[in-house]
């Protein structure tokens, strides 16, 4: 029994150690300060059919006394330098923007990729395959199609937030505009239409001529592309139209004038949502966008009692034409006019009527312009704010 115990024991021993010796260890180790931490990338045309890769380098404190810096908005050093380089492809330049780096370019904090202008026009289909297929590069990463040269977007010095990267990020968490993923975006142009959209950036002008890039680039409107190619683009406020046909409402303002009445009334969007709910009758498409909202008024200019609840009923049908309003100003330009189904009306009737779009969904170019929207719209009025 003794010897048998001696046996065992040396046997778990020997197992111990060969997991030891399989042990991987941190032979493959990356440090912080050997990377170059990606947080924002640019694609601009360039020359000669090239694409220039502009990036947003983050540098880590302590990451060397010799570090190249951006003079910051406060007079300091923002730890960010940006670099470019030109190739064939967006995989070329990077590999000739690491001949100009000392550390390893790392991917995997990128969250704002900007594409120019001219360079959507052109097609995005092949860059965007970068960024799908890279293993590092984040499919939660935000897309923003800009009217300035991405290179110039990148360089700006935001007063309130370390880089470019987190205005954009912060901007795109408040759920004011569309709010598009790599992700997202590869959906779309892989989806029934093949349409989709970007949230459009500009650069806000600065207040001192003193410091031109000392400003940040913010959201106008929406890029409206058809496959991949981007031809036109709307404002905001027809944007706040899109996001209800696409159920992306999280919050807004919207202000009514009641008859009979001077001055306005605004109330502020707190819940809402919407379904597209498509019909096929007699070879007609139809859709009808069924929408509920609860909302709190903010402000009353006009001298209505909306404690009293039959006068805040009497408001709700008001809201809801103000919000049809929106949306049928929404399909004038993007349906009728742009043609491109950024709405999700393909994916409706595919799931509803999945046969019949199977044989029509090569004429689907025809029929959407010519689909009915129709609207079922709940508005409610929960609260009237602290003064009565």
């Amino acid at each position: 029994m003794k010897l048998q115990s001696i046996s065992e024991k040396g046997l778990l021993y020997f197992l111990l150690i060969c997991l030891v010796i399989l042990l991987s260890g941190c032979w493959d180790r990356n440090e912080v300060n050997d990377l170059a931490l990606i947080t924002a990338a640019g694609f601009d045309k360039f020359a000669d059919d090239k694409i220039e890769l502009t990036v947003l380098v983050f540098i880590p404190k302590g990451g060397g006394s010799n570090t190249q810096t951006m003079e910051s908005s406060n007079g300091g050093a923002s730890e960010t330098l940006v670099r470019s380089a030109a190739g064939k492809t967006v995989a070329d330049a990077m590999a000739k923007l690491q001949e100009k780096l000392p550390r390893k370019i790392f991917w995997g904090h990128t969250d704002v990729f900007i594409f120019h202008e001219e360079l959507a026009k052109q097609g995005i289909a092949k860059h965007i395959d970068f960024i799908m297929r890279h293993p590092t590069l984040r499919e939660r990463g935000q897309i923003f199609v800009s009217s300035q040269k991405a290179k110039k977007v990148l360089k700006l010095m935001p007063p309130l937030e370390r880089d470019l990267s987190e205005v954009l990020k912060e901007l795109s968490q408040h759920k004011l505009g569309l709010n598009i993923t790599t992700k997202k975006l590869a959906q779309m142009l892989v989806g029934d239409s093949g349409d989709c959209a970007l949230p459009w950036i500009t650069i806000l002008p600065p207040e001192s001529k003193k410091n031109p890039n000392r400003t940040i680039a913010y959201s106008t409107g929406t890029a409206i592309f058809k496959r991949d190619k981007m031809i036109g683009i709307i404002d905001d406020s027809v944007t706040r139209g899109v996001l209800w046909l696409r159920n992306e409402i999280l919050l807004g303002v919207i202000t009514i004038k009641p008859p009979k009445t001077d001055g306005y009334i605004s109330v502020n969007v707190l819940q809402a949502q919407a379904k597209l709910i498509p019909k096929i009758q007699n070879g007609k498409w139809t859709i009808t966008l069924k929408s509920v909202s609860a909302s709190d008024i903010v402000q009353n200019e006009t001298n209505l009692d909306v404690s009293n609840p039959v006068v805040a009923k009497s408001l709700e049908p008001l809201l809801a034409r103000e919000i049809e309003k929106r949306i049928k100003k929404a399909r004038n330009q993007v349906q009728e006019e742009m043609k491109a189904d950024i709405f999700g009306y393909a994916e409706a009737f595919h799931r509803k009527y999945p046969n019949i779009w199977n044989k029509e969904k090569y004429r689907w170019d025809e029929i959407f312009p010519d689909v009915e929207l129709k609207f079922d719209t709940e508005c409610h009025i929960r609260r009237q704010g602290l003064t009565s």
